[in-house]
């Protein structure tokens, strides 16, 4: 599974995981990778998966944190509008 196309399909299989999945798995892949016991091919797979894990944990943090400052501006009576909310982070 270290070719590009097995690659994307796990990025394709994570597009719809929630942040709370994908950060479960990713703990999981912290433990594996802690304890050592895997062939440097797992490794490699792992890490690689728990980067892109990373970072799509990372694209949600920053709408939520998007979505806050809106609802901030709005309750301060400032530049955010009701259209620009975005109710869905995935």
């Amino acid at each position: 599974m270290g070719t590009r196309k097995a690659r994307g399909e796990r990025k394709r299989l994570m597009d719809g995981v929630s942040f709370e999945k994908a950060l479960a798995r990713l703990e999981e892949i912290v433990r594996k990778l802690e304890q050592g016991e895997l062939s440097l091919e797992e490794a490699l797979q792992n890490f690689s998966e728990g980067v892109n894990l990373v970072q799509r944990c990372n694209e949600r943090l920053q709408a939520a944190e998007n979505q806050v400052e809106i609802l901030r501006q709005q309750l301060e009576g400032g530049n955010g509008e009701e259209g620009e909310i975005n109710h869905e982070l995935d």
